[in-house]
């Protein structure tokens, strides 16, 4: 890597302490290039150097809902994204709502469209943030969506909400989603910088944040913003003179509905030419035991009619669960008791 990264922990308003942690070089040899992809979801943190460079990043984020990792990117890295989406971003028309921006292009399938952003997704820093902020709660994750965000010049800013609002108010005891905001342009105060309400993960949902209770994730080019699907954000209002722009690649558990369509934007012929890791974070998989199987439409001809997902591509799973470690699970252990939290 050509630059050192740096967290930034934890990303505060103003008007409270801001630190700042520098990262151990050894950490940059740890962290997985754009051309290569993790072994798995939980191969990321498997890694000494890497799990160490990733304690001070899953200590902000569930304490704050945010942190920012700089330079974790080199300017090659974000050229190289932006030249094989560019094409798509700029043929995207603007918002038609003031939530998703009359003023801003989202453009997605990019996991479809560009091979750079394929390898983005499977970077072990965001899988090492995953594993620790949504295995807890699952048996696997998996891609939720892959969105360019541009922000142009005289874009309001977005209200503010929280992304885990697509499934409603329901188990609001979990945490069922974890996000990157990969900064393609340096993410400043006036071209619309995310802004984010550290610790509003917690709150009660009918509190309002009050104006120097809101952060702006302020991140130089390269760098990646990780939040919550419950803490509070919004896209800033661009007073600036050029584009802000931002990759958003979003993880939530596997047995939940995916925001973007995967199956529809990367379908079985298109899937079935990428890696099995990447195939089964996109969903080609089984989100739990009988979770996502399916049936052919012509007979089974004797064998079963209850097939995993990768049978779709040709393959079989790299790893089945099993109904004993289903039910295993699903029994709190007796130091829980009945109340207990039962991951899954």
């Amino acid at each position: 890597w050509s630059r050192r990264p740096t967290v930034t922990v934890p990303m505060l308003p103003a008007a409270r302490t801001t630190e700042s942690l520098s990262v151990p070089a050894i950490v940059a040899a740890a962290s997985v290039s754009l051309g290569a992809a993790s072994e798995s979801s939980t191969s990321a943190s498997k890694s000494p150097a890497l799990a160490s460079f990733l304690l001070p990043v899953i200590f902000s984020v569930p304490r704050d809902g945010a942190a920012i990792v700089e330079g974790l990117l080199t300017d090659g890295q974000v050229d190289e994204i932006m030249d094989q989406t560019r094409p798509y971003l700029d043929a995207t028309a603007e918002g038609r709502d003031g939530f998703s921006g009359r003023k801003t292009r989202r453009t997605g399938a990019l996991i479809t469209r560009s091979a750079a952003a394929r390898a983005l997704v499977m970077h072990q820093t965001a899988l090492g943030v995953c594993d620790a902020v949504l295995l807890p709660f699952c048996k696997r994750y998996q891609l939720h969506l892959t969105q360019m965000i541009q922000i142009l010049p005289g874009e309001s800013a977005q209200p503010l909400h929280r992304d885990r609002q697509v499934w409603g108010a329901y188990f609001r005891d979990l945490e069922p989603q974890l996000n990157t905001l990969w900064a393609m342009t340096d993410f400043t105060a006036e071209n619309g910088a995310t802004r984010v309400v550290p610790g509003s993960q917690t709150w009660p949902w009918s509190r309002k944040p009050a104006p120097d209770e809101i952060a702006q994730a302020v991140m130089t080019r390269g760098s990646v913003l990780f939040y919550t699907g419950s803490v509070i954000h919004s896209g800033g209002e661009n007073r600036s003179a050029a584009p802000r722009t931002g990759l958003n690649v979003d993880y939530s558990l596997a047995w939940l509905r995916q925001e973007e369509n995967q199956y529809l934007s990367c379908p079985p012929e298109v899937a079935r030419e990428f890696s099995p890791e990447l195939q089964e974070l996109i969903g080609y998989s089984m989100g739990d035991y009988v979770l996502g199987y399916f049936s052919r439409p012509e007979p089974a001809a004797g064998h079963s009619d209850t097939l995993p997902p990768q049978m779709a591509l040709g393959r079989m799973p790299t790893a089945e669960v099993t109904y004993e470690e289903l039910i295993a699970r699903r029994t709190p252990s007796p130091a829980a008791g009945e109340g207990g939290r039962q991951a899954g």
